[in-house]
């Protein structure tokens, strides 16, 4: 049996390389943001309007969600 903060942990491993994914993509999409930038992608209207950034950027709120309500029912 997995100690209880194996899924948080994993958890947590898939959000850093999600992010990390979301500043290969804003550097592909030609800017140089740091990790505070993205979190913020209606403030560059490349990031706004790109479908794929939008799409890795809502899994990544997805990711989030799930890593809250796993830490809510401890």
């Amino acid at each position: 049996m997995k100690p209880p903060q194996a899924p948080d942990m994993l958890l947590q491993e898939m959000i850093n390389l999600q992010r990390k994914k979301l500043m290969r993509l804003a550097q592909e999409l030609g800017l140089n943001l740091s990790g505070e930038d993205i979190l913020s992608p209606q403030d560059y209207p490349v990031l706004a309007h790109s479908a794929r950034f939008n799409f890795e950027d809502g899994f990544l709120a997805g990711l989030l969600a799930a890593q809250m309500a796993l830490r809510n029912e401890r």
